[in-house]
């Protein structure tokens, strides 16, 4: 829900985290009515509507307008609508609705060559597993949307705010203050704008006594935040649902499905007019063969009642050629997919090395249906507070009047490297320390016990200028709230270093140095801002001298300093001097920049898109090693029209490679066309390596004014994007931009609640991975896969997602060769029974060959298949391209299934029919019956697929298991027994073996020799090594020495005025303090 304010003065609130604090203040509002309408109903409702009206306590008036409730709903299904439901989307897929359509065709007698079974077995199979699996999952949804709608608050666990904004209410209704009489009695009407996705924006008006009062962002609080540093607050519900700000950004869910998944359905397809063919030339065989032979064998061979003429009798026979060749369509296909799935996902819930202990949160798999899509990824598209950062600012050095503090060095004076083992700072000398604060160098310590004027005075600074405010329920505890946490890490550190701020008014502030508590009077904030980029105070000191504090970025306060500070000139003070600088890290999460070195060495390409200033994400930029100072160069997009960033863009393009600018270069071309159709752009190849930094207005503008494709160009031929200011649904508009015009695999990363609409919605990614952090669960319930470490993200996708692709693709070119080879023999044979429909196997065998026979096999491929090992894995990164191209199972290698399995086919019916033609036993009786062909072909069969796949499954096949499924009466009674003690036919089946296997172990070994692949050099450098290696070592990559500024890494405006207008300030001296100052 989201709330108009009422009362309760001013709120401090984060917009980015969707649970509340309880134990942190008290909030009451008052709820309407509302009917549960469906989304779609709501989207109608507010095409029409522009704007809404809404009355204080006053159900009826609410309920007129049928406005949503605040539930959510994930789930699909339902107990009632379950059964028809997942039956409809099952028989979305073309191969479960053939089958259906087959089994009904084999109820008609005339056109039937096998009994029922053979396709409702099979089929009944498939969909109570697929209705199993779907009935799981949804199950688990709705236990997460009851555990969500079925809670008033949501209580925020081992979290810290980081970005406060602040809310206050109008003043007509503030000083109502909290008093319930008078809130029970207000009966206030609101009218403001329909609900839409513009997080920064907000207009209404409040009618209460015949007066209007005008309501903008700063009045309402929207969904996900969090109040802080606020007894009491009540509101207005205004948006509840789908209609709040976070969920409009959100955007529709979308059932993702991978590349591979369509793909199958275009070669389902393919089969089906293959399969065509083959039934038409079949039936124009038995046309002729009726016409020149059966005619006159009618005596004989008698046709039926229904069959008037040849061309009658082959329209039937087509019929029933189409049943027979069913098994061309793998009707186990999906299932087998997604027993593979589920097994590969078991793989990632059980890996220990995701396994996050502070937290005791292991790696999740929240689908089963884009496994191999891990294996194919091109973009990563990530957030970057909490997800690439900790969001912990630290404060790590300082130079304090030309002394640096902060490094550790041995007693040799050797410089050494901060760990867990190093000593820290003993702060036990101030009482109100911070005992979750580290520092590491003692020479600090020293210098202000020795009373250092100019390190007293830098402490002094940070204590002072900021807009911190301090809690102290109990007394010695302070708790500080601050705007951004770099500044809350500068008071924190002055706190430690013994100038510890207290409290503040309106008007004073109380900090205690080295134990002795000092007041100062508050004269002036001159306060944070994006223009100025910096803050000051001005204070009169307890000494009655005034003076002025100011922090800031370098690059603004180097021109602001008196000319004795290193010869910087001064420019608007005569006495502004430098008392130091500080170092403040948000540090990254550990084997953040490894993991992203790592990725693209396997050619993923990492775009960051964040909602902060592009000062703090060009730095994390670097510190990752997105970007790195030996890039060729850096393109900044800030135009605020669209020639100007057209121009910006293709002067990037034009640097990167000057060609494409020429007329003939193709992509100019399909430019100058504009097709209808949509397109993608392909991979071009720059000169360097680059970096494009572009703004959320900018982006804006190129999205709105036609430029999305010069931008797309431009961005895909950089080394790593930067997206600053953007919103979430920008987030996802850029993720969407490169799923429709780059053929690629796209994947986002996120932890917060803006970062929803990028991985789960209608504009999101492939896949969508959530990080557990301290923006809450909201991304986490939302994605396909969670953990609690960017670094986890390489082993996801090199090891477990390449694993995952390399077993689909070998399990569906497995599947599809094996079930050609076996369908197709009909085909040879049918040239031998006069194109009769006849069957070679047994119908028994025909019904258990993919669910049975050859199931064992497959599965254990795909379960259990690693051409390399996880440490290969990750010390070979080029192992992973590919996935991205998709080499190992597409169309052209779909064509060499078939092929393979003609060709095996083939074999399989001449070698038998060779063998066993005018051959006797040794008693002197014929063998070449037609049941001891079928088990010879049978058992040929089952020998064949099975060796295909001899590597990973040791062991022969059971050439009587076929048999033992045979129910008694069946005409292959005796035959196995009979035939099994012929050495014809061992000598057949080896026949058989040798043949279809030789053409693929060639295909194998001569391909990496004379077509090798990146991947084919890598495994050979594998092979040759004779011992393992172990792990990429983590070291930690060292940052460059460019200096970049970064002063208030989320920092926006601050709290100046309203501290100093004291709106919302109760005092929190100590009684005894305030009653000196008043003296």
């Amino acid at each position: 829900m989201e709330v108009a304010g009422v009362d309760g003065g001013a709120a401090m609130v984060s917009e980015r985290r969707p649970q509340v604090a309880p134990e942190e203040r008290e909030f009451h509002s008052w709820y309407y009515p509302a009917m549960s309408v469906f989304e779609i109903q709501s989207e109608e409702r507010q095409s029409r509507e522009q704007e809404r009206y809404l009355q204080a306590n006053n159900k009826e008036f609410n309920s007129v307008f049928g406005y949503p409730s605040n539930a959510i709903k994930t789930s699909k299904y339902s107990v009632l609508n379950f059964l028809p439901l997942n039956l409809f989307e099952q028989f979305q897929r073309l191969a479960n609705t053939y089958f259906l359509i087959l089994s009904i065709l084999q109820l008609i007698p005339q056109i039937s060559s096998l009994t029922w079974y053979t396709t409702v077995i099979p089929l009944m199979v498939v969909l109570c597993m697929t209705a199993v699996k779907d009935a799981i999952e949804d199950l688990k949804r709705h236990l997460n949307d009851n555990h969500v709608n079925n809670r008033s608050v949501l209580v925020l666990v081992n979290g810290s705010e980081t970005n406060l904004k602040v809310k206050q209410a109008v003043s007509v209704t503030s000083e109502m203050e909290n008093n319930l009489k008078l809130l029970s009695a207000f009966n206030g009407e609101l009218r403001y704008e329909s609900p839409n996705n513009k997080l920064d924006k907000f207009t209404g008006i409040l009618t209460y006594k015949g007066n209007n009062y005008f309501l903008d962002h700063d009045k309402l609080l929207l969904r996900g935040c969090v109040i802080r540093n606020t007894d009491w607050c009540y509101g207005l519900v205004i948006y509840t649902g789908p209609d709040t700000k976070l969920m409009q950004n959100t955007g529709k869910s979308s059932f993702k499905r991978t590349h591979i998944d369509h793909l199958m359905n275009v070669l389902v397809l393919w089969i089906f007019l293959f399969l065509g063919i083959i039934c038409f030339v079949l039936a124009i065989g038995h046309g002729i063969w009726e016409s020149k032979k059966g005619y006159y064998f009618q005596n004989f061979l008698p046709w039926k009642e229904y069959v008037s003429s040849s061309f009658v009798s082959a329209v039937f026979i087509f019929w029933s050629y189409f049943i027979i060749l069913n098994t061309m369509v793998p009707i186990s296909l999906y299932v087998s997919v997604e027993i593979i799935r589920l097994g590969n996902s078991c793989y990632i819930n059980w890996d220990r090395k995701m396994f996050y202990a502070p937290k005791n949160t292991p790696a999740q798999a929240r689908t089963t249906a884009l496994n191999e899509e891990l294996g194919q990824v091109k973009y990563v598209f990530s957030d970057k507070t909490g997800t690439l950062t900790q969001n912990i600012m630290t404060f790590n050095k300082c130079s304090i009047n030309g002394t640096m503090y902060g490094a550790v060095y041995d007693k040799n004076g050797q410089r050494v490297k901060v760990s867990e083992k190093t000593e820290k700072v003993n702060f036990s000398y101030n009482e109100l320390a911070d005992p979750k604060f580290s520092f590491y160098d003692m020479t600090l310590v020293e210098a202000v016990k020795k009373g250092d004027r100019r390190v007293h005075l830098f402490f002094l600074s940070l204590s002072l200028c900021h807009t911190v405010l301090s809690e102290e329920k109990v007394e010695g505890e302070l708790v500080y709230q601050a705007q951004s946490p770099d500044e809350g890490a500068l008071v924190t550190a002055a706190r430690n270093f013994g100038f510890v701020f207290r409290s503040r008014t309106s008007e004073i502030i109380m900090v205690v140095e080295m134990g002795k508590t000092k007041i100062y009077q508050l004269l002036a904030i001159l306060d944070f801002s994006n223009v100025r980029k910096r803050m000051s105070v001005i204070v009169r000191t307890p000494e009655n001298r005034v003076m002025l504090f100011c922090k800031g970025a370098d690059t603004i306060l180097c021109g602001l300093l008196h000319p004795s500070c290193r010869g910087l000139r001064d420019v608007t003070m005569k006495h502004l001097d430098l008392l130091g600088a500080t170092a403040i890290e948000d540090k990254l999460q550990d084997g953040v920049p490894e993991t992203i070195v790592t990725l693209n060495k396997a050619k993923i390409k990492m775009w960051v898109l964040t909602g902060d200033k592009q000062e703090t994400a060009v730095n994390i930029a670097y510190a990752c090693h997105i970007f790195e100072d030996g890039m060729n160069g850096l393109f900044f997009v800030e135009g605020k029209d669209d020639e100007t960033i057209r121009q910006e863009l293709r002067s990037a393009i034009h640097k990167m490679k000057p060609k494409p600018l020429l007329e003939s270069d193709p992509i100019n071309s399909c430019f100058t066309m504009k097709p209808k159709m949509p397109f993608r752009i392909p991979e071009e190849v720059p000169n360097g390596n680059y970096g494009l930094i572009i703004n959320g207005y900018s982006l804006a503008c190129a999205l709105e004014g036609k430029l999305e494709l010069e931008l797309l160009r431009t961005a895909c031929m950089c080394k790593g994007v930067i997206c600053c200011r953007m919103t979430p649904l920008q987030k996802a508009q850029v993720v969407e931009l490169v799923k429709r015009y780059k053929k690629a695999v796209t994947l986002a990363i996120g932890d917060g609640a803006n970062d929803v609409s990028m991985i789960k919605g209608m504009w999101a990614a492939h896949i969508g991975v959530g990080i557990s952090s301290q923006e809450g669960t909201q991304a986490m319930l939302n994605s396909d896969f969670t953990f609690s470490q960017f670094q986890y993200l390489q082993r996801l996708l090199l090891v477990h997602g390449r694993w995952s692709y390399n077993r689909m693709c070998k399990f569906l070119s497995y599947f599809f060769y094996k079930n050609f080879a076996f369908t197709l023999v009909h085909f040879w044979y049918s040239f031998y029974n006069g194109f009769s429909a006849q069957t070679v196997y047994d119908t028994w065998f025909i019904t258990f060959y993919n669910l049975v026979y050859t199931s064992l096999p497959v599965l254990g491929l795909s379960l259990f298949d690693q051409d390399v090992n996880e440490t290969w894995s990750l010390y070979f990164p080029e192992l992973y391209e590919p996935g991205q191209h998709n080499l190992y199972f597409n169309k052209k290698e779909f064509m060499k299934c078939l092929v393979h399995g003609i060709y095996s086919s083939f074999v399989l019916f001449f070698v038998p029919m060779g063998t066993i033609y005018n051959s006797v036993r040794g008693d002197g009786k014929e063998i070449s019956d037609y049941q001891s062909f079928s088990v010879i072909v049978q058992t040929s069969l089952l020998w064949v697929v099975t060796m295909q796949v001899w590597p990973v499954v040791e062991g022969p096949p059971s050439s009587r298991l076929w048999f033992s499924l045979s129910p008694p009466g069946s005409l292959f009674t005796g035959v196995v027994r009979n035939t099994l003690g012929l050495p014809l036919l061992w000598l057949s089946v080896a026949l058989s073996v040798v043949l279809c296997i030789l053409p693929a172990v060639g295909y194998q070994f001569l391909k990496p020799r004379f077509c090798p692949f990146t991947v084919d050099e890598v495994n050979d450098r594998i092979h040759r090594m004779k011992h393992p290696l172990p792990p990429p070592a983590q070291t930690k990559l060292q940052r460059s020495s460019t200096r970049r500024s970064a002063y208030a890494f989320s920092h926006k405006h601050g709290f100046g005025s309203l501290i100093t207008s004291g709106k919302f300030m109760k005092s929190k001296l100590p009684r005894k303090t305030q009653l000196a100052f008043q003296k």
